[in-house]
């Protein structure tokens, strides 16, 4: 009986082993498939746009009693796009997006920092970034989800040209709750098709995005006026167009500068025409005192 026993351990302790290694090499194998699987759909995506992404798929539309659409639907192609919707959202998200590699790295460190510390942290995210972030994963704050989300923004900047980066952005951003891309949004907040934009809607549109599900496009909170107005000087400042304009200082009327010609000229009486007044006088048969309130009348007329 020890015999068997023996030989039967050792069968059991074989088959673990080997249920470990093909454990193993299907999990290796499905790891390289899923990444190619990924690659693909990233390097497809360079020119097939997206009907849907992890955002849109993860939206309860049910409770925001919204339909679900598809994005192909309010697709905006880059060169239809208008110049001040994307220096917006560069100005606001990502300001030295035609710079970098997918990541800005001065802006991380500031955040890592900023977390250290205890304090608030700011956005180091880049606009590919958060292209990759839409389209594959979700809006969880994990040290896992950044690196995937940094490599797969790393991935994207390889495979696509930095317009490409910027067209799927602006299609599938969310500027409000339920209403993701840029064609979507000008046309449900102020009846317009994308190409009709102006640069104040368009700042008022990229003022929202860090939080698109509390603020609001239209009508405009006072908190995202005054960052529309910060976006349209960094707009200025970046692409060289006078997208922002100093509002002009209210004048007020000045005692020492009031012209007395035009004031007097306001109370004129024009000359009285007697046939038109319908005045019955002879003024032949006038006495003295009664040619006299003539001369009078006609000398106030004439002044």
């Amino acid at each position: 009986m020890s015999i068997y026993r023996q030989k039967l351990r050792g069968r059991l302790a074989s088959l673990k082993r080997i249920s470990w290694k093909k454990v193993f090499k299907v999990f290796s194998l499905s790891i390289v498939l899923a990444l190619v699987l990924l690659l693909g759909t990233v390097f497809s995506l360079r020119w097939i746009n997206p009907p849907l992404t992890a955002f849109t798929l993860q939206e309860d539309w049910d409770k925001l009693g919204v339909e679900r659409y598809s994005l192909r639907q309010y697709w905006v192609g880059y060169e239809s796009i208008p110049d001040n919707i994307k220096w917006a959202v560069v100005a606001s998200e990502d300001q030295l997006f035609w710079e970098h590699s997918g990541l800005d790295t001065e802006a991380i460190e500031k955040a890592l920092n900023e977390n250290e510390k205890g304090e608030r942290v700011r956005g180091a995210s880049t606009i590919t970034q958060q292209v990759a972030k839409n389209l594959f994963l979700n809006s969880s704050k994990s040290y896992v989800r950044k690196g995937i989300e940094a490599g797969l923004a790393l991935t994207i900047e390889v495979m696509w040209p930095k317009e490409r980066i910027l067209e799927v952005y602006l299609n599938i951003a969310e500027f409000g709750p339920g209403v993701y891309g840029v064609g979507k949004a000008t046309n449900h907040f102020f009846d317009k098709d994308a190409q009709y934009l102006k640069a104040d809607e368009a700042a008022r549109m990229a003022a929202v995005l860090p939080n698109p599900k509390r603020m609001r496009v239209e009508p405009a909170s006072p908190y995202v006026e005054k960052r529309k107005s910060w976006i349209l000087r960094n707009m200025m400042n970046l692409s060289g167009v006078a997208y922002f304009k100093k509002p002009e200082p209210v004048q007020t009327p000045d005692s020492s500068n009031v012209d007395t010609n035009s004031v007097l000229n306001q109370f004129y009486i024009p000359k009285a025409d007697i046939s038109v007044l319908n005045l019955n006088m002879d003024v032949s048969n006038m006495n003295e005192t009664d040619s006299t309130k003539a001369d009078t009348v006609i000398h106030v007329d004439d002044r």
